[in-house]
């Protein structure tokens, strides 16, 4: 009955919408200082959708709330009433900000939907705009229908998803704020991953910088030089070497099926230059721990502070590169040393395999895809585990290409985006019986 009432996705209606989204994507690019995202003008589009099915304008029953911490970046609250009281489901996580994306790069405009066959191509169709504009379809629909359902239908897009260097912006203001608190009653799915499969499991993300000061010298008497680059290298290895050891693989990560276990490298380093004859006092590299949600993030902190506290204490233990290559210079009493610090850390997230909301989009999935295969990565999702923790019953899925996610040339397939919308709709219709 709900079914048929809500019916399929209309294609025209959609790729309408996601072409005026992608439109604004070069304003919503997340990369701080240089980008800060205008979310509002993606905001702008939904309301449109939205609005003239809405309370506010007595067109139709949507609740609709522009909820707003930051100036011209808020998030939007679509609520479709239910009839039974307590009787609760959501749609959370359709980010309005996307990744940058440098048109020199791609071999098309990325700041422009275009088509080629089934591919809606452009940033964001598949992270997330493409999402933003199918769960607007689904409540627009929801409001033209007006289908008498028990459950609640919400949805909740959000800032600021992209980045976290500015908070209070985006989701973790709503939370709060506690304008999602009534979500805890029933399965909150968060519509942020790809390829159409439940996503099961997430990894955490610790962001970490080591800053290895050795002593400038000229390369011609390296004896008298303590090298910052060399020590680094020996340093880091030595670091993966105790994490691998004390965070091996974890066999829940079988069970979930994560592509990879847990991981600890190095992804960029820095200097602060000079000649080529000379070697540096100090040099800086960063990188990050991708940790399965077995383990916990505080307890990795912990110990790769450990590593480079004993590191620093035992320098001289420290494997060296050839017969001048040194740590420690006593003749003068200087050692290298070693500073690790960490930006702002987050948790990934098991989803509950036994619980309702699972089961329900498992059922989906399997109905609409034809298959039902879970899967697990330690990509990393903001906050679904802070829910997770404070109770709700979080569930992950999405319907672009884990291929194009954060990728130059990004984009989603038409057909997909219309299971994706049936898959909505079976999991309203299953959670009417």
């Amino acid at each position: 009955m709900v079914k048929d009432t809500l019916g399929d996705l209309n294609t025209d209606s959609f790729v309408k919408l996601l072409s005026k989204l992608i439109g604004e994507s070069e304003y919503v690019q997340n990369n701080p200082p240089d980008l800060i995202p205008e979310e509002d003008r993606i905001v702008r589009h939904v309301l449109d959708a939205l609005l003239p099915y809405s309370t506010q304008t007595g067109g139709g029953p949507l609740i609709v709330n522009h909820v707003t911490y930051f100036p011209g970046r808020g998030n939007v609250i679509v609520e479709y009433p239910g009839t039974v009281p307590g009787k609760i489901l959501s749609f959370v996580g359709m980010h309005m900000d996307v990744v940058t994306a440098n048109p020199n790069d791609w071999d098309f405009d990325p700041f422009t939907l275009s088509t080629d066959g089934d591919k809606l191509r452009g940033r964001g169709t598949t992270d997330c705009l493409g999402h933003v504009a199918l769960i607007t379809e689904l409540m627009r629909r929801l409001g033209e229908t007006k289908p008498k359902l028990k459950s609640t239908v919400v949805a909740v897009f959000i800032a600021n998803e992209e980045n976290s260097a500015i908070s209070g912006v985006g989701v973790d203001a709503l939370v709060k704020d506690g304008l999602l608190n009534k979500l805890k009653e029933g399965p909150l799915y968060w519509i942020d991953t790809a390829d159409k499969q439940p996503c099961i499991g997430t990894g955490g993300m610790i962001p970490w910088k080591l800053r290895v000061t050795g002593k400038l010298f000229h390369s011609g008497l390296a004896h008298k030089a303590i090298n910052p680059l060399e020590l680094a290298m020996d340093a880091v290895k030595e670091i993966q070497l105790r994490f691998y050891r004390d965070f091996p693989p974890h066999p829940k990560e079988q069970i979930y099926g994560f592509a990879t276990p847990s991981t600890m490298k190095p992804t960029q380093w820095h200097y602060p230059g000079g000649g080529i004859n000379q070697i540096p006092a100090e040099c800086t590299i960063s990188g990050d721990v991708r940790l399965t949600p077995f383990y916990n993030v505080i307890d990795v902190m912990k110990k790769l502070q450990e590593y480079v506290d004993d590191i620093n204490n035992h320098i001289e233990r420290l494997e060296s590169r050839g017969p001048v290559s040194k740590y420690v210079l006593p003749d003068e009493d200087i050692r290298g040393s070693l500073t690790i610090s960490f930006d702002e850390a987050m948790s990934g997230v098991a989803c509950d395999l036994k619980s309702h909301g699972f089961h329900v989009l498992s059922k989906a999935t399997e109905e609409v895809v034809g298959y039902v295969k879970p899967y697990s990565i330690t990509g990393s999702l903001p906050l679904i585990r802070e829910l997770q923790d404070e109770g709700f019953d979080v569930q992950t899925s999405g319907y672009g290409l884990m291929a194009t996610y954060h990728a130059k040339n990004e984009y989603c397939l038409l057909s997909d985006m219309c299971q994706g919308y049936q898959v909505f709709v079976s999991i309203i219709s299953q959670l009417e019986d």
